[in-house]
């Protein structure tokens, strides 16, 4: 009996451990660490119901909820299963509700074109009829479908050309020719454009739905990239346009026509370089428009009125030393005469009303950044906003009045707290995390108020409990000035401060991303965990250049991309080396994209402290990068050819020590290959050794099948072999 008792206890013991041990198997060939959402949510425009998507008896079914009676059974609108052409089930990829509650309109053989971009089969399904008809054609595939406000028109762009299509009818408008390939675009973006500005969408209704105005790239002149992509006998070469640093840009103008078709009138913006963003004022058939110049130090606000013959007023204008940043805070007020917008013009992130004759007042104000403009409930003078007013690692919700008082946490100041609103700004969805704590996703209303967990991950949550895994802590280290930066730790398990560890920097370090965040990262989270159950300390800083922290120390990095940013990383890492459990000859890093660019950075210039370094996808010269975000932080190589000169790790490859690992999609539109030939080319001839890993036809993000796994995998080795 104690034998068996033993061989029991035993089988349960290794049990637990196997349950606790990480692999990168675990973590990326499974969805066993995956946090689950709310999917499917969307607001009615009645701002008192929603439609979510449910899985009853194995079909998928679009149900509708009131917010006042979420638990109740709901009422079916569309049963997916009934969704079929020829007699055979439609396989969706996505489905929108029009307005009314009528349409869905359904995304088919969905493919990506970039990062945001792509192309599908659309069908509108009468949800009454129970009819599902094509949209246009499923040989010429089509993008960005929306419906006109009136609901009885659907525009959408195929081959680079704008089309209106009359529902009632079925009668399809053509209102642009001149589309074609790496030439002329009507109604979407160019590549740069979508992935420097965020912007796919080329072109909106007006309120009344009688006209469309559309932006126009004339790409002409922009000088082409391509890559072979490769699995056939001959590798197929794929070329488009990507303007890099210095080079001519797409010639991009504004035009209005009426959605009936005809003579689309152009909008004289005067000199620009730049579209960023473009709306319709809700209450009329007046467009704001924002340009800039090449150097993105000027803002103008358009006011364009008349759109049979538009004509173009400036109502505002902004200007910085150095650089203005385009988001998506730009509310237009129903009062036609009046928007919402941030600004960084008094040193941070804050949010303010613009009338349209130029005069405007700040409706935020502090020493902390708004990091996003929901909108505002206009009936109450209400504006919602998330801010960093608890910290750069910080993401809280408030609520203020449009007089600027009143303001009103609507979550708490730590953590990461995201929201999604109803229509009329009466409810939302909060989703919360922490760094140590799974996402929680909550119903709330207008106050933040908590009526109802709509999804805990309790699953996931007890998961990681009973793994007892090594908590991510939040500190602060000095950087090359004496700035504190923010940064967070993770210690190996069974830390013992007698003992001494290696350490593993994960970088980002750029522009408009921060890797020191109080969230739940997923994936990433679990795979430090995993350095850490390998013995390694896990560590990453925030340097100058990163977010939230004000204007100065945000654009502190202006014309030196990497020069700052290294500066403190190599001084946080000497910092590391003083602690008595720190190893202080095995400190590694690794970093993917602007992170790569570091990591080849801290090898070269700071080969000294960092004996191994894993570069993925890195810029390794800016002059190889686009322009509009390389511009907006160097100005262009010709202005500022030091500046590009002197931070890039090609030119400082004869510093390396350590072993560096560098590895590429060969099919990255982004960050492209050349960048790592580069430096390739450059270790060679300094005959520098290292080691290469090239993923085939993969692109900046390195993913598909077995791929993360076997990176993941590579990683993990050479960190054991080489840290």
């Amino acid at each position: 009996m104690k034998h068996i008792f033993l061989l029991v206890a035993l089988t349960f013991i290794g049990h637990l451990f196997g349950q606790n041990e990480l692999t990168v198997e675990r973590i990326w060939k499974s969805p066993e660490f995956y946090a689950k959402g709310v999917d499917g949510f969307a607001s009615l425009p009645d701002g008192e119901h929603f439609t979510k998507m449910v899985n009853e008896g194995g079909s998928l079914v679009l149900k509708k909820y009131s917010f006042k009676d979420f638990n109740g059974a709901g009422t079916t609108l569309v049963n997916f299963s009934d969704i079929k052409v020829d007699g055979k089930q439609l396989e969706i990829d996505d489905a929108s509700l029009n307005k009314e509650g009528t349409l869905l309109l359904l995304m088919t053989k969905t493919n990506p074109i970039y990062r945001h971009s792509y192309a599908t089969v659309y069908y509108v399904y009468d949800i009454a009829a129970k009819k599902t008809t094509l949209l246009y054609s499923t040989d010429a595939p089509q993008t960005l479908a929306t419906f006109s406000p009136d609901g009885k028109k659907i525009g959408f762009v195929s081959a680079n050309n704008l089309y209106v299509k009359e529902l009632a009818s079925g009668k399809i408008t053509q209102l642009t020719n001149d589309g074609k390939t790496n030439a002329i675009i009507n109604g979407t973006t160019d590549w740069v454009y979508e992935e420097e500005f965020a912007i796919t969408q080329g072109f909106a209704w007006s309120p009344d739905s009688k006209y469309v105005a559309f932006m126009r790239f004339d790409e002409s002149n922009v000088r082409e990239f391509d890559m072979a992509m490769y699995g056939g006998l001959y590798p197929e070469e794929y070329r488009f346009k990507y303007p890099k640093a210095g080079e001519d840009n797409s010639k991009v103008s504004m035009h209005i026509i009426p959605a009936e078709g005809g003579k689309a009138a152009s909008v004289n913006l005067g000199t620009y370089e730049y579209i960023p963003r473009f709306q319709w004022s809700p209450v009329a058939n007046e467009l704001i428009v924002l340009t800039m110049n090449r150097h993105q130090s000027e803002l103008k606000y358009h006011l364009v009125s008349n759109p049979v013959a538009p004509s173009d007023k400036v109502f505002y204008q902004e200007n910085s030393k150095t650089y203005i940043d385009i988001d998506n805070n730009l509310t237009v007020l129903a009062d036609g005469k009046s928007l919402l917008r941030t600004s960084e013009k008094d040193g941070y992130n804050h949010i303010y009303q613009l009338q349209f004759d130029g005069t405007q007042r700040a409706v935020t104000s502090g020493s902390w950044d708004v990091i996003e403009l929901y909108g505002i409930n206009e009936k109450k003078g209400l504006v919602y906003y998330a801010s960093a007013e608890g910290g750069a690692i910080n993401r809280s919700l408030y609520v203020i009045s449009l007089d600027g008082k009143k303001k009103t946490a609507l979550s708490p100041l730590e953590g990461t707290h995201n929201a999604q609103f109803s229509e009329g700004f009466n409810y939302f969805i909060r989703n919360t995390s922490t760094a140590n704590t799974v996402p929680t996703y909550t119903l709330c209303d207008a106050k933040g108020k908590e009526l109802l967990v709509l999804e805990n991950n309790d699953d996931l949550r007890k998961k990681l409990e009973s793994m007892k895994l090594s908590p991510k802590e939040f500190i602060q280290v000095p950087g090359a000035d004496g700035t504190m930066l923010n940064a967070w730790i993770i210690k190996p398990a069974n830390f013992d401060p007698n003992k001494k560890y290696p350490v593993y920097f994960n970088v980002y370090c750029g522009p408009g991303s921060n890797t020191v965040q109080n969230e739940y990262e997923g994936a990433n989270y679990m795979y430090h965990q995993l350095l850490a159950q390998k013995g390694y300390i896990v560590f990453s800083v925030d340097p100058r250049g990163t977010m939230y922290r004000g204007e100065a120390f945000k654009k502190s990095t202006y014309l030196q991309l990497g020069k700052l940013e290294t500066e403190d990383v190599i001084a946080a890492a000497k910092h590391l080396q003083t602690w008595a459990y720190v190893d202080a000859q095995r400190i590694g890093i690794q970093g993917w994209s602007y992170g790569g660019f570091m990591t080849a950075l801290a090898m070269t210039k700071g080969a000294d402290v960092f004996k191994m370094g894993i570069s993925v996808a890195p810029v390794t010269n800016w002059r190889y990068y686009d322009n509009i975000y390389t511009e907006r932080f160097m100005r262009t190589p010709q202005e500022n050819a030091s500046g590009y000169d002197d931070n890039s790790p090609v030119n400082h490859v004869a510093k390396l020590k350590g072993k560096l690992l560098l590895i590429h999609g060969s099919a990255d539109d982004n960050v492209h290959y050349q960048n790592s030939m580069e430096l390739i080319t450059a270790l060679v001839k300094a005959n520098k050794q290292f080691d290469l890993f090239i993923y085939p036809n993969k692109n900046h993000g390195i993913y598909g099948g077995n791929t993360r796994n076997h990176l993941f995998t590579m990683m993990l080795n050479y960190t054991l072999e080489n840290l």
